[in-house]
């Protein structure tokens, strides 16, 4: 790309991102040399206030209620001596510049849609399948099958429709639509049904096309399909690309995004959880996590990383995740790297929760003193008992030791040829200031 081909307005945004962060650096600086004492209080009152909320949520009882209203009382001290000291206003002047420069920089060097969807597909063009299925799951995603009639159009495009009724066995349906001389079979619905029916398509070596029908759908985000053009995506089966993509098993269980082990897998075995998330988890942490907690036994161990001993949370995923904050999971700016992605989580007490805290609002939550994550072909997982897993967020209770494995290219995926084709997190570009001044003088953004 040559230096015209940078558009003006991302040239421009550029400067204006550059401009926004000295000026939100220069208002920082003042307010720390012109209320430094109350900022300072501030910032210990905040620090204290997180403390007090992690006792609250890890005790039962007077105890839990006593060190909520501290955690209360904390932050309205720390909002009154703000603006009794008139550091509100600088507080706020920082926010609004800090959003303007982020703002500003992620417009000028990250890839648009259109951007996307104008450059070359990362795969190899198909032609119209001979004789497609498509399995759907109607009660997935709150009905989507029915709301955009899946079957109807299944049969406008020849695509043979398979709808799942109550007490049918999805795996023997896969294996059925897999084995009797289809060249594309896709599923409709969740990631733990695209999960399965992935798996034997892989088996079969017949190219997979993922629907995304379900709720979340995070295997149809990392694949580059557009989540909110359910239609759209029935091109895969006509006009498309395909690329091969990576599975993970877990002891021979295929899955496409992760499995979880520890507080979070713990949680989600529970029955109020789909209903009441948060409820459940509030109600669940004193036991996981506060004085007395039983805690967890398990070991990761594999080939790279020395052998790591009971972590509170563990995450294996199916490549690599961007992981900022622990609220979601991100995405996989690659699906193809042949890896596993491991992250393992301490946290020892009042103090870990609180700096746990400021690194999750900051979007830094792997800068975290019990944070690790390292990449593996393979990891194992042992515990003295039965171990409780999300696997693609459904929850198992799977006998030890796990061996979770990567399998590299071992799907054929096909896709819209309309479809963005890649994930958000391999769209992001840096947003340093050494690749703003490169799009600010009309070179394109590195990544």
């Amino acid at each position: 790309m040559s230096a015209r081909e940078v558009p003006t307005r991302r040239r421009v945004a550029a400067v204006v991102a550059l401009v926004a962060y000295v000026v939100t650096l220069a208002l920082i600086v003042f307010a720390l040399f012109d209320e430094w004492v109350g900022l300072l209080v501030a910032w210990v009152l905040t620090i204290l206030a997180a403390a007090a909320a992690w006792v609250a949520a890890t005790r039962t009882g007077p105890q839990r209620w006593l060190a909520a209203v501290a955690a209360v009382a904390e932050i309205v001290v720390v909002v009154v001596l703000l603006i009794a000291d008139a550091a509100m206003r600088d507080i706020a002047a920082v926010v609004i510049t800090w959003i303007v420069a982020v703002a500003a920089a992620r417009y000028a060097v990250h890839a648009d849609a259109a951007a996307l969807r104008a450059a070359a597909p990362p795969g190899v063009a198909v032609g119209p399948a001979a004789r497609a299925v498509l399995i759907m799951n109607p009660w997935s995603g709150g009905g989507k099958v029915t709301r955009f009639d899946l079957p109807g159009e299944c049969a406008r495009r020849g695509i043979e429709a398979v709808v799942l009724a109550r007490g049918d066995d999805l795996e023997q349906l896969a294996r059925d639509a897999a084995g009797s001389g289809v060249d594309a079979i896709g599923m409709a619905g969740g990631d733990g049904s695209q999960a399965l029916v992935a798996g034997i398509a892989s088996e079969h070596d017949v190219p997979f096309v993922c629907i995304p029908a379900g709720t979340r759908n995070h295997l149809a985000l990392d694949l580059g399909v557009d989540r909110n053009d359910v239609i759209g995506s029935l091109e895969a089966f006509s006009d498309g690309y395909e690329r091969a993509v990576d599975l993970a098993t877990v002891n021979g269980r295929v899955f496409v995004n992760n499995v979880s082990f520890g507080v979070y897998a713990r949680i989600v075995q529970s029955e109020q959880y789909r209903d009441q998330k948060v409820g459940t988890a509030a109600a669940m942490l004193p036991e996981l996590l506060g004085p007395g907690a039983a805690g967890f036994d398990f070991v990761v161990q594999g080939p790279v990383a020395p052998a790591f001993e009971h972590p509170c949370m563990v995450l294996v995923s199916n490549n690599v995740y961007e992981l900022k904050r622990l609220g979601g999971f991100g995405t996989r700016a690659h699906l193809d790297a042949g890896v596993l992605g491991v992250v393992a989580l301490t946290v020892g007490g009042a103090a870990d929760v609180a700096a746990l805290v400021a690194a999750e609002t900051a979007g830094q939550v792997s800068r975290v003193r019990g944070w690790h994550e390292w990449q593996a072909p393979w990891v194992e997982v042992t515990s003295a008992g039965p171990i409780e897993v999300g696997v693609d967020g459904e929850a198992l209770v799977l006998d030890p030791p796990l061996r979770l494995e990567s399998r590299p290219a071992a799907l054929r995926v096909r896709l819209a040829a309309s479809a963005p084709g890649v994930s958000p997190a391999h769209a992001r570009r840096p947003t340093d200031p050494r690749s703003l001044v490169r799009v600010a003088l009309g070179h394109p953004a590195p990544g």
